[in-house]
């Protein structure tokens, strides 16, 4: 028996065979994931072998800026030729760059084989997740999407503990090895079960608007992640960041082919995913990057303690990706992202609840609590989304809301730093990292009680403007929920509004 859908886009496949394409979109989504979280692990003795730890940032943030302008562009190019072949594309040029990164002579040069990478990862998640929406049906379509998107969540768990493993036992090259058995298991399987795509009308990609977006979105990332380096230069960079999207906005009014089709602009649902991602990838970062130093530098946790505390959002997010299926079907898509905004604004305020003298299991709530708020809107937003549209504009428009989460992630960076920069500057400005001081433990040790008080109150006080913000962000989750029509749900057939 063979599941068809109403398009030449969409590809026959056997029902026997959908499972193995899941497992092959799995594999490649965790193998594109895990790659932030366990080369962070290994940056301290690759940095030990290569030395120029002045370039260390430039090793993540020339990935994730690679990788957030060619996600849109690589939606759009799945549309118009097919996603089996972008997949293919996409997926080479990241096990290319794997492959190369462990032969780095210098930090130089790895930065160079990681922008190569970060281009390939641009097409992992989004056609993988438009593959997904492509082989299942609306109603069984939430339910792989949170398989899917539990990935996400498996990977900040397994990426540090597999990267210590590694670093310990192997070479530090294996770290980016490893990708390429994964890789290839997954284009094997491909190959083997996912047929090609149907026959398509000649098509031309918006050139013009691909360059105006790689601008926009260069422009704005670097402002974003470089700000403390570049000082004023950042506003020169934001202000070309304007200027170009200004153009793209132009450009898509005038082209017959645009990069973003017309649809995507006048769907309410397509709106509120897009708004949404913003949102969960801004909120994700008041805990990722600010609930581990919390734990280790107010509360004095051990690594270990921070790490675990963390995993708990980890958990979270699976399992409430798996439950949002049934979910969306037993209620809405309303109802429920807006019962995973409440969760994400129910986690953010328990962190207000953090004290020097709080115990962990505070922490270890509203990490679980923002987990599962996670699971919830990241797959209703994306499910919504791609039920929305048709085959023919469904990768960029899958695209859109990752690549909006990307975004949201680089902001929420930015706007939760300089809350954190700003407060220890008023609270401690004659103190050079207190942070740093508190999560070394040597440093603090030799600490005396009144002056670890001091200092610990001023940090902990610095953190908690920070989580503030955050709270504030995720409300909105609930407002991007709202913004969906009342009473979509999966369905049979896709369900178009416009």
């Amino acid at each position: 028996m063979a599941v068809t859908h109403s398009s030449e886009h969409s590809p026959v496949v056997k029902n026997a065979h959908r499972p193995l394409i899941l497992i092959a979109c799995m594999l490649s989504m965790f193998m594109a994931a895990v790659e932030v979280t366990i080369v962070a692990t290994a940056m301290p003795t690759i940095i030990g072998d290569l030395g120029g730890f002045s370039l260390l940032g430039w090793v993540f943030a020339v990935y994730l800026l690679t990788q957030a302008i060619t996600v849109p562009v690589y939606g759009r190019l799945a549309d118009l030729y097919g996603c089996r072949k972008m997949f293919f594309i996409g997926t080479t040029l990241f096990l290319i760059g794997s492959v190369l990164c462990g032969f780095a002579p210098s930090l130089g040069w790895m930065i160079g084989f990681r922008a190569l990478q970060g281009l390939g990862a641009g097409a992992i998640t989004p056609i993988a997740t438009t593959l997904i929406a492509n082989v299942y049906g609306p109603q069984e379509r939430a339910k792989a999407q949170g398989y899917l998107s539990s990935v996400w969540g498996v990977s900040a768990i397994v990426g540090p503990l597999m990267g210590a493993f590694i670093v310990s036992h192997f070479h530090w090259a294996v770290v980016f090895w490893v990708n390429v058995p994964i890789g290839l298991l997954a284009m094997g399987i491909l190959i083997k079960y996912l047929p090609p795509d149907g026959q398509r009308k000649q098509h031309q990609l918006d050139l013009a608007g691909t360059g105006y977006l790689t601008l926009s979105v260069a422009a704005l990332l670097l402002a974003l992640l470089q700000a403390e380096v570049l000082g004023y230069w950042a506003l020169g960079l934001i202000a070309l960041a304007v200027c170009s999207a200004l153009l793209l906005i132009r450009q898509e009014r005038r082209t017959p082919e645009p990069l973003f089709p017309l649809e995507l602009w006048q769907s309410k649902v397509i709106i509120a995913g897009n708004i949404g991602g913003l949102i969960i990838g801004a909120t994700m970062m008041g805990i990722s990057a600010f609930l581990p130093t919390y734990v280790q530098g107010v509360l004095g946790g051990t690594p270990l303690q921070a790490g675990t505390t963390l995993a708990l959002m980890s958990i979270g997010w699976p399992l409430a990706s798996m439950l949002s299926s049934r979910l969306m079907q037993a209620t809405s898509y309303r109802a429920t992202a807006v019962f995973g905004g409440i969760l994400l604004v129910g986690g953010s305020l328990a962190l207000l609840l953090l004290s020097p003298t709080s115990g962990l299991w505070v922490a270890r709530l509203a990490a679980f609590s923002i987990g599962a708020g996670m699971g919830l809107c990241n797959t209703t937003f994306i499910v919504s989304v791609q039920n929305s549209v048709g085959p023919a504009i469904r990768g960029i428009a899958t695209a859109s809301t990752l690549f909006t989460r990307m975004l949201g992630s680089a902001i929420g960076t930015a706007l939760l730093g300089a809350t954190l920069n700003l407060n220890l500057q008023y609270r401690l400005p004659e103190i050079a990292d207190p942070v740093q001081q508190l999560m070394e433990k040597a440093t603090r040790s030799a600490m005396g009680n009144d002056q670890l008080g001091a200092l610990t109150n001023s940090v902990a006080a610095s953190l908690h403007w920070v989580f503030v913000v955050s709270a504030v962000i995720s409300v909105l989750a609930v407002g991007a929920g709202l913004l969906i029509p009342a009473g979509d749900r999966p369905h049979a057939e896709p369900q178009r509004e416009s």
